[in-house]
């Protein structure tokens, strides 16, 4: 692994820990915005949990433990396209700045969705960087 590569994980990570960890432990705060988008997901997809409070921990719990694992480089593909994966509902309840009339309330919030499809397309990055397969090469051989 290059140092760029050690370096980058646990800075990629470092959000998906912290937020994580804050919605594990605290899931009311951000649990009336995220209740729609939890009612309309637990409608399509099945095991998602109908409580938004269940599932704000759960995503929580995702995003801790795929990060954790990220910033550590255990199963880095998984882990990236696990936390890839959180992020698209907590991007559409968190900030969904289509909606919001006031202009200054409006740009922040395009700002923090901006942030998150960033991260987004790293996680993308993440999930699909090819490690170079090392081969035995003889010390003779010239390739």
């Amino acid at each position: 692994m290059t140092m760029i590569r050690a370096a980058a994980r646990p800075m990629l990570a470092a959000m998906f820990v912290a937020g994580g960890f804050n919605s594990v432990v605290d899931p009311k705060r951000v649990a009336a915005k995220a209740e729609p988008v939890v009612g309309a997901v637990a409608d399509r997809v099945p095991g998602v949990p109908k409580d938004a409070e269940t599932a704000i921990r759960l995503n929580g719990a995702v995003q801790l433990g795929a990060g954790v694992a990220l910033a550590l480089g255990l199963m880095p593909r998984a882990s990236a396209l696990a936390l890839a994966g959180t992020l698209v509902p907590t991007t559409y309840a968190g900030h969904p700045f289509w909606e919001i009339k006031d202009p200054a309330d409006r740009a922040q919030q395009r700002i923090h969705f901006l942030k998150n499809l960033a991260m987004f397309g790293g996680l993308l990055f993440a999930a699909t960087e090819h490690r170079k397969k090392r081969t035995k090469r003889s010390r003779w051989s010239c390739s």
